[in-house]
């Protein structure tokens, strides 16, 4: 597999060496086109919410069907007078909001609070039901913000005005922060500081600019095709930003690396592409598996995140493989203009190096290191063992939104569970039902607050019931609320609505994340298998990630659900963890942390091709891909932080969790667990059904693991 990989990039990569115009033009053209498409026939997001074969989604297809006016989406216009005062003074101001309301594109209607009685106890507290023309994950954006506006004079009068419910909360905009301009600062400064030249720092990010941009595009052209979930393009751009120049920045080192040897421009490129454009694309392969892995998870909300994400990296592979290429043959001696004071082109022998000698200490101790950086990543993962998880909702959302707003002015004026209504849908084609009947049994349950009349469908077919439980949409208690009040209903009803279609959500990510997980791990298995000829090495990788990945779950679960060090990271409260998190982050983070298992052992492979010595090859190994694993960890780890300083607490958990675990993927497992394994397992760590004796030395440049060979192309000889 190795080989065959090798041949295919050393024709890409020699195409865009002897062509770079043509590589250059061709990607500007492609980027330029698809930009275009995206432009005028891309689509709008949407989260697909229904859990396929669940209850919520049989009543839900069912009210499309027959009562399509009752599964129309729905908002609430939320007002409220000055504390301690009475909506009723401010009626002249509510009553012209209302009719602004019922003039705006899609709303079919809008209710008088005060004629239909949605006035708080205590009269400073009331709502409008808005009702649309369509289902609220059909809305879009424009509505929403429209709506918004004719707020605005109620604002003016003094009234604190507010817009809420299922369609507010489902066709927010999403928070822009800026912070991804941040994270590319800190790259750059990262990328200058270890190339020693500007130039050189900007080719990474110039790459994985283009990879991003070309991959939202792409992505906003899937959305015309079906439901991409609204969080995908934040989540594959944030991917995007750090492999995109992981890739670029791993293969720029090896080029830079041959350049300083002695080898010239054409000759050390051409090494480089070898050596690192198999890794690349080993790499790159490990996070799509990773990522394609969510589809089954069978949510569409999932499905959707992972393949967009994993159509960005494969782009900003194809742009490590052709256009990176093209653009360093075309620099040439450029590559080192902005050269920083008082750095000079120098060739650093790897005992020299403060890679090599740490990585020689931890393998002369390896027991003492391997239980020291293995109990620190256990204490960080054991408040993972607490960790409560609920599907997000407007009181996940920042203070700073106004559904979050209006979600928390409802729950004060008429108790939390009017931010949780239950759709109870009988059909009465396949079966008599006892509606009053029904509806006592309903409300008698100790969960429930109120039961609406009933709504009788323009054929006499299906009936519904509205509900409002007693409890907060993510309170466990409505969970079980729901359950119970499914356990009491006869065949033909069932219950949908947001709060309803979220619970199964969650049910079944908890039945399906064992299939999602020994996925992820056996094509991981596998795939490293093929391109390391070891059975240890993808054992060891796979229990080291699962060590990372815990850790980060444990920091996660002690800053957003305990409340350590909340301030710091600009939480408003504690909060679950959002239940389609864990899921999104052991993808991401399993295939990042692949990604550095690729670039280090690839090299180590090479040198313990070379030399037998398992210590020696690794400490070479360290040596050698040491500076570029931690200049693309503190890469990754700013873009991902940047994501932090973000209004959103789902972003916030998002950012803060991926950039906990890849620092400590490149500190603690990379520099000491993976050294210290490998000294204690030796030539073990090669182990290979029918492999008698270790590798012979690679040749016609070529490793066995499909790797190219320094030591086969006139690079600096190993002493």
């Amino acid at each position: 597999m190795g080989r065959v990989v090798g041949r295919i990039v050393r024709r890409l990569t020699e195409f865009s060496m002897r062509r770079p115009g043509t590589t250059i033009g061709a990607w500007v053209l492609a980027v330029g086109a698809v930009i275009g498409l995206a432009a005028t026939v891309g689509g709008t997001f949407a989260d697909d919410l229904a859990a396929h074969g669940s209850q919520s989604e049989k009543a839900t297809n069912l009210l499309a069907e027959r009562f399509p006016t009752a599964s129309d989406g729905s908002a609430m216009a939320v007002f409220a007078a000055p504390e301690g005062q009475r909506l009723d003074r401010f009626r002249p101001a509510v009553d012209a909001a209302v009719a602004r309301i019922g003039t705006t594109a899609k709303v079919t209607k809008v209710s008088d609070p005060f004629a239909s009685g949605t006035i708080s106890p205590d009269g400073r507290i009331g709502f409008a039901e808005i009702v649309f023309d369509r289902p609220s994950r059909e809305l879009g954006l424009g509505p929403i913000t429209a709506i918004v506006k004719t707020l605005e004079p109620a604002r003016t009068a003094g009234l604190t005005a507010e817009l809420g419910g299922e369609a507010a909360y489902v066709n927010a905009a999403p928070p822009s922060s800026g912070t991804e301009a941040v994270g590319l600062l800190v790259a750059l400064v990262v990328l200058v500081v270890a190339f020693g030249t500007v130039m050189a720092a900007l080719v990474p990010i110039a790459l994985a600019l283009v990879a991003v941009a070309a991959g939202l595009a792409a992505i906003t052209l899937l959305a015309d095709t079906m439901d991409v979930a609204t969080g995908a393009p934040t989540i594959a751009a944030m991917i995007g930003l750090g492999v995109g120049i992981d890739y670029a920045l791993f293969i720029t080192v090896r080029y830079r690396e041959n350049r300083v040897s002695g080898q010239d421009n054409a000759t050390a490129l051409t090494n480089a592409m070898r050596a690192g454009g198999p890794t690349v694309v080993f790499a790159g392969g490990t996070v799509v598996l990773a990522m394609t892995a969510l589809t089954l998870t069978g949510l569409g909300v999932l499905t959707t995140l992972g393949l967009s994400t994993a159509l960005v990296v494969v782009i900003a592979v194809a742009t490590a493989l052709t256009l990176l290429p093209a653009l360093l043959s075309l620099l040439g001696d450029r590559i080192d203009r902005g050269r920083l004071p008082g750095r000079r082109r120098r060739v650093e022998r790897p005992e020299h190096t403060l890679w090599w000698r740490f990585a020689h200490r931890v393998s002369g101790k390896p027991l003492r290191y391997l239980f020291a950086a293995s109990a620190v990543l256990i204490v960080l993962a054991m408040p993972a063992l607490k960790m409560q998880t609920t599907f997000p909702d407007s009181g996940s959302d920042s203070a700073s939104t106004t559904d979050r707003r209006a979600f928390d002015l409802l729950a004060e004026g008429f108790g939390p569970g009017v931010n949780a209504p239950l759709v109870v849908v009988a059909d009465l084609r396949e079966a008599s039902t006892d509606v009053p009947a029904l509806s006592r049994r309903i409300a008698a349950d100790p969960g429930i607050a109120t039961v609406g009349k009933p709504l009788l469908s323009p054929t006499g077919d299906t009936v519904v019931l509205t509900t409002v439980p007693t409890t907060a949409p993510s309170d466990p208690a409505t969970s079980r609320t729901l359950e119970r009040v499914r356990a009491l209903l006869p065949p033909n009803v069932s219950v949908t609505g947001l709060t309803a279609m979220t619970d199964d959500l969650t049910r079944q990510l908890d039945k399906t994340l064992p299939v999602f997980l020994a996925a992820i791990l056996t094509a991981s298995f596998l795939l490293l298998l093929l391109v390391f000829r070891s059975v240890v090495i993808p054992l060891k990788a796979a229990l080291t990630n699962l060590l990372s990945i815990g850790a980060a779950y444990g920091v996660i679960v002690a800053v957003f659900q305990w409340g350590w060090l909340k301030s710091v990271f600009g939480l408003d409260a504690t909060t679950p963890i959002a239940s389609p998190l864990p899921t999104i982050f052991f993808a991401v983070l399993f295939g990042l942390s692949m990604d550095y298992e690729v670039f280090l052992l690839s090299r180590v492979r090479e040198e313990y091709e070379a030399t037998g010595d398992t210590t020696e090859s690794v400490a070479r190994g360290i040596a050698a891909t040491g500076r570029v694993i931690t200049s693309a960890a503190l890469i990754m780890t700013a873009v991902f932080l940047g994501f932090v300083a973000d209004s959103s607490p789902i972003v916030k958990m998002l950012g803060l969790g991926l950039a906990t675990a890849i620092a400590l993927d490149a500190t603690l497992v990379r520099v000491i667990l993976v050294p210290a394994t490998m000294s204690l397992l030796g030539s073990a760590n090669w182990w290979f059904p029918g492999r008698r004796t270790r590798p012979a030395a690679p040749q016609d440049g070529m490793s066995q693991s499909g790797e190219f060979s320094p030591t086969a192309h006139g690079s600096s000889p190993r002493r």
